[in-house]
Formats: C-alpha cells, sequence, structure tokens
C-alpha cells in the first residue's frame, strides 16, 4: 500500500520481494552516515552481520517489526524500521515502539524524508495505543540527534551498541505520545 506525502515521498511498506533492495540501501545508507568515524573492519563486520539477506528476511517476516520505504521518483531513497511487543531491543516496556531505524541517502536529507519517516512511525505507533516512541541513537551523531530534538524527543538513558568489535554508546530517547 502507498502513501502520498506533501512532499512528493510516497511511502511503502517493505515486501519480501524487496530483500535485495532494503539490503541494499540498509548498507549504502548506514555506510553514508559511519563509515568515516569507524574501522573498515568493524563497519565490514557490522554490516554483513546487521543486513545479511537471511537477517533481513526474517525482520520483515516477523509480525512485530514494519519496515517502510520512502520512494520519490520511483526509487527507495530511505527506510525505516519500527518494533513493537517483545521484539524491541531494550526492555523499555509494552506500551512502547522503537524506532530501529531511520536512514536516508545523504544526498536526500534535508529533503523531509526522514521528517516524513518519523512522522510515519509516531503515526503507527499512535494507532497501536503506544504511550510513548524511543530510539537509540549514537552520541557522536549530532546530527541526528539534533533532528530527533526538533521532532519531540527528549533523552532519558544509554545503552551500548556493538558496531564490529567495538562498544559504543547510544543515546536513549524518548517522544510522550498523546
Amino acid at each position: 500500500m502507498e502513501e502520498k506525502t506533501p512532499h512528493a515521498i510516497i511511502l511503502r511498506r517493505v515486501s519480501m520481494l524487496e530483500i535485495q533492495e532494503l539490503q541494499n540501501l540498509s548498507k549504502k545508507t548506514f555506510a553514508e552516515t559511519f563509515a568515516s568515524d569507524n574501522s573498515e573492519e568493524n563497519m565490514a563486520k557490522y554490516l554483513e552481520e546487521a543486513f545479511s539477506i537471511d537477517k533481513l528476511s526474517q525482520e520483515v517476516e516477523d509480525s512485530n517489526s514494519l519496515f517502510y520505504f520512502a520512494v520519490v521518483n520511483s526509487i527507495p531513497v530511505g527506510y525505516l524500521k519500527i518494533n513493537k511487543g517483545l521484539v524491541q531491543s531494550g526492555p523499555i516496556g509494552k506500551k512502547s515502539i522503537e524506532i530501529e531505524r531511520i536512514y536516508v541517502l545523504r544526498e536526500y536529507h534535508g529533503k523531509y524524508v526522514g521528517k516524513t519517516l518519523c512522522d510515519k512511525a509516531i503515526d503507527l505507533s499512535k494507532k497501536e495505543g503506544a504511550e510513548f516512541v524511543w530510539l537509540g541513537v549514537w552520541e557522536r551523531n549530532l546530527r541526528a540527534i539534533r533532528f530527533y530534538e526538533k521532532n519531540g524527543f527528549s533523552a532519558f538513558d544509554k545503552h551500548i551498541f556493538k558496531l564490529g568489535d567495538e562498544d559504543q554508546t547510544d543515546i536513549l530517547m524518548k517522544r510522550i505520545l498523546d
């Protein structure tokens, strides 16, 4: 099902037939975002483990994880992954939804793609009856932290994110839903 947005961005639920496309976009956007601040070895290890076809297939098939592409001119330029219930990556609570990923191709930064995906996550969370939506963002990703603050999220805790062989600190942020 496609959903048009005010900025000519179409949101489309990712299907099992699009796993290869999801993998390619996942690897590209993650590398664009983090490769310059991490070792080549740790990046390669993480990209291989986190975005394998098998892992992505299992996640897309899981009814507690939802993936959406943001599409511009028929091309996926970003994506969203949310988790509900027990697949959330932290013991946050039954009445929460986790935004695990919002990634956008660098050339589409500042063009409402991330905002559109964030709004979709909030809308889905409200429909699920969640009291709040939360996420983890690397403490060194200041651009993303500012983006989430601008969209009503505030820091409430930290946790460790493993990138290859390195432990990194994620700031946990949440937005209370009304």
